[in-house]
């Protein structure tokens, strides 16, 4: 089964929005076993709708369009649907009393001529309902593709998808499963990962395909196959990642597609300890990746921010001897700020960060770039230099990644 994404609106095409609609949709066809081909974003023009909804016309089997529903003038896909489909607009009266409960309910305010448009739909459209707005989806077919029309809220586009076109996609299309194993490997650069696992690649079946994607300090390695017994797929994956090298093995982070900051979390939560921050070239970014997530009270216990040399003095309690001695960016200031953040926030294990990260050198005695990283925790406490070129975001982003690699491999000491 095969699926393209169209996604509707001058506004992506100029840049003022991200189009997140088409990740969420391709992540949501995926699953249900459809081969995405094609990602394509128009503009609000009709003829601009209807060449994008005539190029997958037999090509595909789904179309999956998002955008151009609401009541004004620039919304043009209901008048594209009838246009294609040779079809009028006739009103929905389930559509029109519950537009009409939101704006008079809920607005307190009397239904409009454009309120009442939104419950005209094509008369031969399958229609989806939307209880989160008042732009219905809809659903029809011309030869054997089907073209789905979803509103470009994703709030709404999402509630639709998960009420009303899933039912609809089952009972149409005999749906696979799409299974999708991702391990992630620290450390190795892609060319090496591949030259270690030559041998147990050319042994995968050829109903499994292997991807390496990598970014910066990881590449994940993932795993997909297809079939409709989604258990059976599961674990023969499995089985071949219990079979990659052991040297490679060493090196495996996680067994799901988890970010740098997931796994340290995850490993945090299993091991039981807490984490502190002390942050002054990362700006609070460690500690934000720490509390972002549910439930962080149970191993972050709290950070600080010492931007300016005084406040290091300040805040943290770090000795104005030490930093006139070795300079604000040192491995002796990286480590008494980790001890002071450690004993403030009574963590198990403390991280602090000082470096310059540019772009120039300003009142710092070191190269733009260069960053310390102080870990401290029952095992003592230590501090890791890094050149870490430029620009200053990368400097910066490069800093966080060092940081909590020296955090994972803290808490994997006994």
């Amino acid at each position: 089964m095969k699926a393209s994404i169209l996604t509707i609106g001058d506004e992506i095409l100029i840049g003022q929005i991200v189009d997140t609609n088409s990740n969420y949709l391709a992540d949501y066809l995926d699953k249900l076993g459809f081969e995405i081909v094609e990602m394509l974003s128009v503009s609000d023009r009709e003829h601009a709708i209807k060449e994008a909804m005539q190029r997958q016309q037999d090509r595909v089997d789904l179309v999956v369009i998002t955008g151009g529903l609401g009541p004004t003038k620039d919304d043009l896909t209901k008048q594209v649907f009838c246009s294609y489909f040779e079809d009028v607009l006739v009103e929905d009266a389930h559509v029109f009393a519950h537009v009409k409960t939101l704006i008079e309910g809920y607005f307190k305010r009397p239904i409009s001529e454009l309120n009442r448009k939104q419950a005209l739909v094509p008369s031969k459209a399958t229609v989806l309902f939307n209880p989160l707005g008042t732009a219905p989806g809809m659903m029809m077919q011309k030869g054997k593709t089907h073209y789905v029309s979803l509103p470009g809220v994703p709030f709404e586009m999402k509630g639709i998808v998960s009420d009303a076109l899933t039912p609809v996609l089952k009972e149409k299309f005999t749906l696979r499963f799409n299974v999708h194993k991702t391990v992630v490997v620290y450390g190795i650069g892609e060319s090496l990962l591949a030259e270690y696992l030559s041998d147990w690649e050319d042994g995968l079946p050829a109903e499994v395909q292997l991807a390496y994607l990598p970014s910066r300090g990881r590449v994940r390695l993932r795993l997909s196959s297809s079939g409709t017994d989604k258990a059976s797929i599961e674990a023969k994956l499995d089985q071949l990642i219990a079979a990659i090298p052991a040297n490679v093995k060493a090196q495996i982070r996680a067994y799901d597609d988890l970010s740098r900051s997931e796994v340290v979390i995850e490993k945090l939560k299993t091991a039981g300890k807490t984490i502190a921050c002390a942050e002054s070239c990362t700006g609070g970014r460690l500690a934000t990746l720490f509390s972002e997530k549910e439930g962080a009270s149970a191993f972050f216990k709290g950070g600080v921010v010492t931007y300016a040399t005084q406040s290091k003095i300040d805040l943290l309690g770090v000795k104005k001897e030490t930093i006139e001695a070795y300079s604000v960016v040192s491995e002796q200031v990286a480590c008494e700020m980790a001890e002071r953040a450690r004993e403030k926030f009574k963590a198990d294990i403390a991280v602090a960060t000082t470096g310059n990260a540019g772009p120039s050198k300003g009142d710092s005695q070191v190269a733009v770039g260069t960053v310390y990283v102080g870990i401290t925790s029952k095992h003592g406490t230590f501090a890791v230099k890094y050149e870490l070129g430029q620009p200053r975001d990368q400097v910066i982003e490069r800093a966080i990644s060092r940081a909590l690699e020296l955090v994972y491999n803290e808490i994997l000491k006994k």
